[in-house]
């Protein structure tokens, strides 16, 4: 059989490159002509308080009661029921009902017979904002955070996780992700890394898995990047093969890149094809990027102490956020934190031994937290960068079972915000006396995504794409409270 070459190949068509991106820019102006919308053209709709953000989200369930709302009334009435309690109205709450769609169907079993807090609290920091004292390190920063007591959602399993992301319940279906939107709308600012990158372990897929950073209707190239906090091994799907030389491997780079553009005028209105086009050259520039975001070595040993990187038990999730805090140096729009699923497949779901199970990961995430908001804010990043800290419930009052555990519960919990142009050392909201309901200044979890947005100086209506109809709950409301 007569081989063909690189360049024979693609002529062989009857196409040369010149006819390829003549018919490419034809398809492209037709269809600018006939769209009758323009998308974003990267540039914020009003003045932006912030840059870049940095999500952290611990997977399976932080309890707020042991957290960042404290209840005394649960040490009070410990192990009566909350029917022999004067707190029993919250079980006949419309919010029992309304506000929540069962995963399985079935109506979860409310747990009624009050746990006492396994942890003690304190007023920390010059706003007096109790704390509990499983986060020593971060209420040392607590001055600079906006703790959101009344949040509340609708899934009271983990598909949850993929809610507090796109606003949505997993029944609906999959929507864009709160990071994909800030691509969409803003765009990058460095071309040599993703503009919207994930760090530590993914959601399980029957969770939302790719959903929670995923671009959907917006298209593949605002879906999130997964990249490794590990500075052995910052690329794992995407390193050099073999002992390729680099000029070797530009080679391989272009020859397709050509195959692809192929691709793009034949199928122009597929916008996998011209994602794929990207995600290449893109990695090609990230083999040498990222790599040089994650030389923490070039970090001072007091930095690199802070977040923990000297620990077994904090160098993990310390990694991620010093990478993190590289990463919006550099110009990377949105970063995606995840804690929870490393080393074991339930992370905060504490049905069980809530007190061990707490201890445990608030002793992983504590200290490198406080790290991430100190260095930033004596970098001057802090007032450029939101940081978000979210989990996709609460905890219930009562107790689970025989060994001290609390079940899933989305009627109301916490969750905070700093930087940004937001206000420190706030507490907003309230759930009631046990901690079941949120009832002062509730918020659902797209009112966080709307804040976030308002801070990066975008409008989510002005986002809105012709034909995807959205609902007033996806857009969610800024919570004007705790904008400085």
């Amino acid at each position: 059989m007569k081989r063909i070459n690189r360049r024979q190949l693609l002529t062989h068509t009857g196409m040369g490159f010149t006819g390829l991106a003549l018919h490419a820019m034809l398809q492209r102006q037709a269809a600018a002509e006939t769209k009758p919308w323009a998308p974003p053209d990267g540039r914020p709709h009003f003045a932006p308080k912030a840059k870049s953000v940095i999500w952290i989200f611990l997977q399976g369930g932080v309890s707020h009661l042991e957290s960042f709302d404290p209840k005394p009334e649960l040490n009070k009435f410990a192990g009566k029921t909350i029917a022999e309690t004067p707190h029993r109205g919250v079980l006949d709450s419309a919010f029992v009902k309304k506000n929540v769609v069962q995963f399985t169907g079935v109506d979860r079993k409310l747990m009624t017979t009050v746990l006492p807090l396994q942890v003690g609290f304190k007023k920390r920091g010059q706003s007096g904002i109790e704390v509990s004292d499983w986060w020593p390190h971060l209420s040392n920063v607590v001055d600079d955070l906006a703790i959101l007591r009344s949040i509340w959602t609708t899934d009271n399993d983990h598909a949850a996780q993929l809610q507090f992301h796109t606003g949505r319940h997993i029944f609906q279906g999959y929507y864009p992700s709160i990071g994909s939107w800030v691509h969409y709308g803003l765009g990058s600012l460095n071309e040599n890394i993703p503009s919207f990158v994930c760090l530590g372990p993914p959601v399980p897929p029957h969770l939302g898995g790719a959903g929670v950073s995923g671009g959907n209707y917006l298209g593949p190239q605002h879906s999130g990047i997964y990249l490794s906090g590990d500075p052995n091994n910052p690329l794992p799907y995407a390193s050099p093969a073999g002992n390729l030389t680099t000029p070797q491997q530009k080679s391989e780079f272009d020859f397709i890149d050509e195959l692809n553009q192929l691709d793009a005028a034949r199928y122009p209105a597929d916008p996998s094809v011209k994602a794929r086009i990207k995600s290449y050259e893109l990695a090609f520039r990230m083999q040498t990027a990222v790599p040089e975001v994650l030389k923490f070595a070039e970090e001072p040993q007091h930095i690199r102490k802070a977040y923990g990187l000297d620990q077994e038990n904090t160098k993990a999730f310390g990694q991620d956020l010093l990478a993190a805090r590289r990463l919006v140096e550099r110009g990377v729009r949105f970063v995606q934190v995840f804690h929870g699923y490393r080393t074991d497949g339930n992370g905060w779901d504490a049905h069980s031994e809530l007190k061990k199970n707490h201890t445990k990961y608030c002793g992983e995430v504590d200290l490198p937290l406080a790290g991430l908001i100190t260095d930033l804010k004596q970098r001057g990043l802090l007032k450029d960068t939101v940081v978000v800290w979210g989990t996709e419930f609460g905890r219930t009052p009562g107790v689970e079972g025989l060994r001290e555990g609390r079940d899933h519960h989305p009627f109301g919990f916490s969750c905070w915000m700093a930087g940004g142009g937001l206000k420190g050392g706030i507490a907003h909201g309230a759930t009631d006396e046990i901690g079941f309901h949120a009832v002062e200044n509730r918020h659902y979890v797209t009112d966080i995504h709307a804040t976030v947005l308002h801070q990066m100086g975008l409008d989510p209506r002005r986002l809105e794409v012709p034909g995807q109809k959205r609902l007033d709950i996806d857009f969610g409301e800024p919570i004007r409270d705790i904008i400085a």
